[in-house]
């Protein structure tokens, strides 16, 4: 570069500074860096000029440089050793000074090598240079082999980035794989900025002062400064504040609705009932997604891409074009896909020479051509015929209907798969626990009561625990210890004993017991003598009748006090004189009535009668059927009453009936209630037991058949849980029957032990059974005239 005006004198060595600089320049040094230097130059200039011997010293230098580079240009003459002080006057402002035109910086001496017509522009490390403005314009004079311009260098915003770029809001990384990142209005490729690798965003860490404030724009991938106000809306967020700082948060409050409670509402017309529903519509879509997630149509995005993973890890897919139903591969375009079924393969009556029995007689014939006519699936659709050979079949004249009906099933029938349901044997058998969790129950065979010449029908354990009473054919009823055996007292009557039931109240020693068609209310004289004194004033005291027995049960039962005679002296003290056979006795938990059943007696098959009023009354009007047992509930003043089939719950204060139970059973033997009141034992004829609870339905919850034969009686522990049940098949089974106080539990029911020790007599075995009101033991007595007791 030639300077036109220096070239006279000669360069002082701060000149010579500065035209160096300004030839680096052109090589790619920025402006703000040639301003910085300018100014350190001129601030190291005297004020009254240049010292000589610097001028001498910079000049040998200087001139020693211009020997090196080859000489002085053409046209140049030496300069002169000394410069004045008016020719170096710069003017040390910014930029402005190096910017300014050329007509205003050539008035000055020496510089108009230094400043063209227009504007000095320099070239930067990316071939361009800043104007007055800040803006990048090209430098003249720059080599022709210029790298890419950079489309973010001018620092456009993304709003200026989202008019420039064509692709409209889509996600940018489906540009990742690109160079460029969309098109122009032209269709010209936008270019991605030029993106450093570790090192240079090392060094821009180091190097750059605003590096924490910048963020990388994933839209566009330049950098973007964040200024002030961005950091200080960030500072804000980050402290919980809000963003705003002109936003005052303790402004007053508008009211925009009344506080006020309004007396009439805002609409004239109420809300509409179907604004309160849940939505049919809402809850048919909602069913619809979870029947679909359940039956795995409809899958989540993870899986989904997951599949898609997998299908790229597979690679292409070589196929067939054509498929034949045969093929066992699934089709592409039909997903699961069900290959047709094959036809049936041909059978001995297809044959043209079938056997003499595929050939139809006269009868056979006749029932298909009947059933050629109806609609339904024929066994077969042709006459079977025999030829000699086989060139003398004819055609068959259903072949092309055959084929059309084949081919319109594959068509219009659809085609599924058939679920195998695979269960093992494993699961269908319910999980039990063991029944050494379950201890304690009766384990074994302790004491055999021996003594009855007949059957015992009939067996009951004192309140105390300490005696057992037994009823047997023989007329007689016998009263045992249970610790030792013995037997203390027997009482004789004149006929068959039935049913023989002990007070529940331990304060009395007294015993009903069922002899035919009477009901004798027997004192044991066993226990404690101050118990048997105590029950003899009761029942010798006869009470007054304030009211007049009606006739209907004044025929039915008749009330008889002894107080002298044979039976007075084997105890009985009173005998209530029925029109029926009596089969069976029961006391109240309080021990004031007992009921006695007639099976015979129709509408008066159940008399309840009272002891501290000595009186009877019949609860039913009208017979609904044969009644096999009944008993009292232990809790609630119902009465339950068994007829052959069904079971019957009556409310004796409403006197109305509460509930029906319905057993699905042929015949009922016996009956009882769980201490608890909420469940129901049943034994039938048909070997079955049946487990109620009347919480939960009318329908029995468990049906046991753990029996071979009819079962003749079931029995419920007072404390335990346990009950058990007796069958003519010479076996007593105890069972683990836990009721829970949850009512969202239902019981629990384990079979423990059976036990097989009658003999049986008459195709009669086992006749009755009950526990030990305190301790785990069961008692039975059977055909065999034996009493057995299981500890």
């Amino acid at each position: 570069m030639v300077m036109p005006e220096l070239s006279k004198k000669r360069k002082h060595p701060s000149l010579n500074k500065l035209q160096e600089r300004t030839d680096e320049e052109e090589k790619g040094v920025s402006l703000k860096d040639v301003v910085g230097e300018s100014d350190d130059l001129i601030s190291s200039l005297p004020e009254d000029g240049v010292v000589d011997s610097d001028v001498s010293d910079d000049s040998s230098e200087d001139e020693d440089e211009l020997e090196e580079g080859g000489g002085i240009e053409d046209g140049e003459e030496d300069l002169d050793s000394e410069v004045d002080s008016e020719d170096l006057e710069w003017e040390s402002e910014n930029d402005e000074d190096v910017d300014e035109e050329g007509s205003d910086s050539s008035q000055d001496s020496g510089d108009d090598s230094l400043e063209k017509d227009d504007a000095i522009q320099v070239k930067s490390k990316n071939g361009h240079g800043k104007n007055k403005i800040g803006k990048e314009v090209a430098v003249p004079g720059t080599s022709t082999q210029q790298a890419i311009e950079d489309e973010y260098a001018e620092g456009d915003t993304s709003d200026e980035e989202d008019v420039r770029n064509t692709v409209g809001n889509i996600p940018i990384n489906w540009y990742d794989e690109f160079d460029h990142i969309g098109y122009d209005w032209d269709g010209k490729k936008i270019l991605k900025p030029e993106q450093g690798d570790q090192l240079d965003e090392f060094l821009k860490k180091i190097e750059d002062p605003d590096f924490w404030r910048k963020v990388k724009n994933v839209q566009t991938g330049q950098d973007v400064v964040l200024s002030d106000k961005d950091i200080n809306l960030i500072k804000r967020l980050e402290s919980h504040k809000i963003p705003d700082e002109t936003f005052d948060d303790y402004a007053p409050w508008i009211e925009w609705f009344s506080s006020e409670v309004m007396e009439m509402p805002l609409r004239k017309f109420p809300e509409h009932k179907k604004s309160f529903l849940p939505s049919k519509d809402e809850m048919k879509k909602v069913s619809k997604y979870v029947h679909a997630l359940k039956m795995g149509w409809m899958k989540t995005r993870k899986a989904m891409k997951a599949k898609e993973k997998q299908e790229k890890k597979k690679g292409p897919q070589f196929y067939l074009l054509w498929k034949t139903d045969d093929v066992a591969d699934e089709m592409r375009r039909i997903e699961n896909h069900i290959p047709a079924p094959k036809r049936p393969l041909p059978d001995h009556s297809e044959s043209y020479n079938p056997p003499e029995e595929y050939l139809f007689n006269e009868q056979e014939m006749r029932k298909w051509n009947r059933e050629r006519k109806s609609l339904g699936n024929k066994k077969l659709h042709f006459v079977p015929q025999k030829f000699n050979s086989l060139r003398e079949v004819p055609a068959y004249k259903r072949f092309i209907r055959e084929r059309f009906m084949r081919c319109l099933d594959l068509y219009m029938c659809p085609r599924a798969i058939k679920m195998k349901l695979t269960i093992e044997p494993e699961e269908l058998v319910p999980q039990l626990p063991s029944p050494a969790d379950l201890q304690p129950f009766p384990t074994t065979a302790s004491i055999y009561y021996k003594g009855h010449t007949d059957m015992v029908r009939s067996i009951s354990v004192d309140p105390t625990g300490q005696f057992l009473a037994s009823a047997s054919d023989d007329g007689t009823v016998k009263f045992w210890e249970i610790s030792t055996g013995r037997c203390l007292r027997t009482a004789s009557f004149s006929g068959t004993a039935r049913c023989v039931a002990w007070n529940p109240s331990s304060q009395m020693s007294l015993v009903a017991v069922a002899v035919d068609r009477k009901v004798y209310l027997v004192n044991s004289k066993i226990g404690c003598q101050d118990h048997i004194d105590q029950t003899n004033e009761l029942l010798d005291k006869r009470p007054y009748q304030d009211k007049v027995t009606p006739p209907r049960v004044e025929a039915a039962v008749q009330w008889e006090y002894l107080d002298e005679g044979e039976l007075h002296e084997q105890g009985v003290l009173i005998v209530l004189n029925h029109f029926k056979e009596v089969k069976q006795v029961q006391w109240h938990w309080k021990g004031d009535y007992v009921f006695s059943l007639m099976p015979d007696g129709e509408n008066r098959s159940i008399l309840i009668h009272q002891l501290s009023r000595g009186r009877s009354q019949t609860p039913f009007n009208r017979a609904r059927g044969l009644v096999q047992a009944a008993c009292f509930h232990p809790t609630k003043p119902f009465f339950l009453v068994a007829t052959q089939r069904n079971v019957r719950i009556y409310d004796l204060v409403k006197q109305e009936m509460v509930k029906k139970l319905i057993t699905s059973s042929k015949w009922i033997s016996d009956i009882t209630v769980h201490p608890g009141g909420e469940n129901l034992l049943i034994g039938t004829y048909d070997r079955k037991v049946l487990w109620f609870d009347l919480e939960l339905s009318t329908k029995p919850y468990k049906t046991l058949s753990l029996h071979s034969h009819a079962v003749r009686s079931v029995a419920y522990h007072k404390r335990y849980p346990l009950f058990a049940s007796v069958s003519d098949d010479m076996s007593l089974i105890i069972s683990h029957g836990m009721v829970y106080n949850d009512l969202l539990q239902n019981a629990l029911i384990v079979p423990l032990k059976r036990f097989s020790c009658h003999d049986k007599v008459n195709d009669f075995s086992l006749l009755n059974v009950t526990f030990h009101p305190q301790q785990p033991w069961v008692f039975t007595s059977g055909a065999d005239g034996k009493i057995v007791l299981y500890t």
